[in-house]
């Protein structure tokens, strides 16, 4: 029952979540399977059809996908924009208020993961390929005056605008993007381990719907969230595999082909199964502090060979016109920049949210134990930082290469081989034969632990919130994100794969939005117990 006043009247900031239901217990067993029924049945019946659809009709996928992307991200770009900011405010509120003080499975609870295992698994899933894909790629672009992206129409040619190249990507790496892992993940911890209630997305809503969260409009949440899941990582796969073929084809002259970008696909799928077979402990942790460690050391190399002072510089000077330019940003309204805009700004919105339910729920798993502030100021304002300096480094050098008269990384991008970026920028850096194999590698590590990390996610929804669920569930949905990576590249390719995670994005923002309200009457309500 709910905690009473002192008058012994019912606290209404206390919420009652008594029931004994567990979602569980619904499920289905065939063959030794754990599923919950219709959320894996539906789920699975139209993931196949997809992928069957899309392989069958591939100039018919490629021609509604060109179309799909930009009139979502032109007609919905207020609405995307609205919604990240009213995140990122509420997230500051529960970082500066007394809700911090909430600690994730009760007062007693320690965490199950040092810092450094934690942050490096937090990395692995929130940031994925995207790091090495974009950081030299979107500032360089932002910069050229032939592709019409400028940020906020600022000419990067002239004094004082050096730096928005680089700010126009860190406002899409930044604190914006990891708000709404924030959030997401935020409530499904509360919920799960203070709450005690499946560790599934529909369990968030039971202060808005009650006992009808376990029926259809529970359904529905969990069906959503897989599909946003689904087409939000296989966006990244596909990345990756493109990445990987063009690094393959730099370095050793092998011939970029579909066929190449395919058996990439199934052979990193592979070794992700086996990852899956091996557990989280044994599997996603170990390939995270891999990952972690391969990454460090590839900075620090760009880092040093590299002007490291002028780089250095750069950080200091986008941190500082990030802070300035952050509102004007953000604002959806009057803005003349619709190249960066709808372009990428609102491509990134929805991407991000899209991989909210797998990051939020794999951010809620492994942080039992923190307190709110901590998990905030950990999640929203680290790895932004992080970043900052990364795309700092990374994309500086390209800019600075540029300047100094090389057009290697400037031609890759205005050719649009954005999958060249990397390479480009790292071949004028001493050791090429070593830097672009470590980094075929990395892609290759961040790959399988997203592959890995989302199929346990999907899995856990589709169990009904079970953690446990067998290994052939876990190994069916990394199967099948392979097969839908496989299935939009053939079908439309880069378009195909950013028009999926758009289309998913924008109908979970609600989802998101309410995930949001439901989180503060949580708090509140452990705050007061």
């Amino acid at each position: 029952m709910a905690d009473t006043d002192q008058d012994g009247d019912a606290d209404p900031r206390v919420l009652d979540f008594d029931t004994d239901y567990e979602l569980g217990q619904d499920n289905i067993r065939p063959m030794g399977l754990d599923i919950h029924n219709p959320v894996f049945v539906i789920s699975a019946s139209l993931i196949i059809l997809f992928v069957a659809v899309a392989l069958t009709n591939q100039e018919a996928a490629a021609q509604f996908f060109g179309w799909l992307r930009p009139f979502l991200t032109s007609t919905f770009d207020w609405y995307l924009m609205i919604a990240v900011n009213i995140l990122v405010l509420f997230c500051l509120f529960l970082a500066i208020s007394p809700l911090g003080k909430v600690r994730i499975g009760g007062r007693d609870a320690t965490p199950d993961y040092s810092y450094p295992g934690w942050i490096a698994m937090l990395f692995s899933a929130g940031m994925g390929i995207g790091l090495l894909f974009f950081s030299v790629l979107e500032p360089m672009y932002y910069t050229l005056p032939d592709l019409d992206a400028w940020p906020l129409g600022r000419d990067p040619s002239v004094p004082g605008n050096e730096t928005m190249g680089i700010v126009g990507t860190v406002f899409h790496w930044g604190l914006s993007g990891w708000a709404v892992y924030v959030v997401v993940g935020l409530v499904l911890a509360i919920f799960h381990f203070n709450l005690e209630l499946p560790l599934t997305l529909r369990s968030a809503f039971y202060p808005l719907l009650g006992e009808r969260v376990w029926g259809w409009p529970g359904h529905l949440i969990d069906t959503l969230a897989v599909f946003a899941t689904l087409f939000g990582l296989t966006t990244t796969l596909g990345l990756g595999a493109q990445q990987v073929a063009a690094g393959l084809n730099d370095v050793f002259g092998i011939p970029i082909s579909d066929t190449l970008i395919v058996g990439l696909i199934v052979a990193i799928t592979a070794v992700a199964l086996v990852s899956v077979v091996l557990g989280m402990d044994a599997g996603v942790k170990r390939l995270s502090e891999i990952n972690m460690v391969l990454a460090v050391i590839l900075f620090v190399f760009v880092l040093l060979v590299g002007p490291t002072l002028s780089l250095l510089g750069n950080f200091g000077a986008v941190l500082r016109d990030y802070a300035v330019q952050i509102v004007p940003l953000s604002n959806p309204f009057g803005r003349e920049d619709t190249g960066y805009m709808h372009g990428w700004t609102t491509f990134y919105w929805a991407w991000w949210i899209a991989w909210s339910p797998f990051v939020g729920m794999f951010i809620a798993r492994i942080s039992r134990g923190r307190t709110v502030r901590e998990f905030v100021l950990c999640v929203l304002v680290a790895p932004s930082l992080v970043c900052a300096l990364w795309m700092s480094v990374f994309g500086g050098l390209a800019l600075e290469q540029m300047a100094a008269g090389y057009d290697g990384v400037a031609q890759a991008v205005s050719e649009y081989r954005p999958e060249l970026a990397l390479f480009r920028m790292l071949d004028q850096l001493p050791l090429y034969s070593i830097t672009a194999p470590v980094s075929l590698i990395l892609i290759v590590v961040f790959f399988v632990t997203s592959s890995d990390s989302g199929s346990l996610v999907i899995d856990t929804i589709t169990a009904g919130g079970k953690m446990d669920a067998p290994v052939a569930q876990r190994v069916f949905w990394a199967t099948f994100e392979g097969l839908v990576a496989i299935a939009l590249l053939l079908g439309g390719g880069l378009n195909a794969l950013q028009g999926a995670a758009v289309s998913m994005g924008i109908p979970f923002t609600l989802v998101v939005l309410a995930m949001a309200w439901c989180l503060y009457l949580a708090l509140r309500s452990e705050r007061h117990k």
